[in-house]
């Protein structure tokens, strides 16, 4: 599961907020599916350039990319993966965000709408703000710190 952190959990809200005011949305172009929209916010890289990298690199969707993601090959689309993986997510995160899958995202839905459209808008940016939800509360859990209640008792 990715690292919570306010970068990644801003770059989510933000292209939820894009996609939903209109953002150029096309599940089968690289740089405008659900993974494609949300490079361009952490990459700063436009659309076309995108789906450039990822046609350079091999053939596949997001997942198929990820999926041979190497670290080490500078290849375009390895590159900008490696961006991505910086801003805290993983590259299963990134094969469950091209198809809205991750269980813990979608356990935060209510049953009647866990079944989200990988292809949908609407159901993108729900599992894109359910995302972001889901990092920003690990991110405050993460951030309190209990006391050391053995210590604490033998003090008393």
């Amino acid at each position: 599961m990715a690292t919570p952190n306010i970068k990644l959990i801003t770059a989510l809200r933000k292209t939820a907020e894009k996609l939903s005011s209109g953002a150029k949305y096309q599940w089968g172009h690289m740089g405008q599916c659900n993974c494609g929209n949300l490079a361009q916010e952490i990459t700063q890289m436009s659309e076309n350039e995108i789906h450039a990298h990822a046609l350079q690199t091999r053939e596949g969707d997001w997942s198929e990319q990820t999926a041979e993601y190497c670290g080490i090959s500078k290849l375009p689309m390895d590159v900008m993966i490696t961006k991505m993986l910086e801003a805290g997510l993983t590259t299963a995160d990134l094969q469950n965000l091209e198809k809205l899958s991750d269980k813990n995202v979608l356990a935060r839905l209510p049953k009647e709408k866990r079944y989200l459209s990988h292809n949908v808008r609407h159901d993108v940016v729900i599992y894109m703000n359910t995302f972001a939800d889901f990092l920003e509360e690990e991110l405050f859990l993460n951030s309190i710190q209990l006391p050391d209640f053995e210590t604490e008792l033998q003090t008393i």
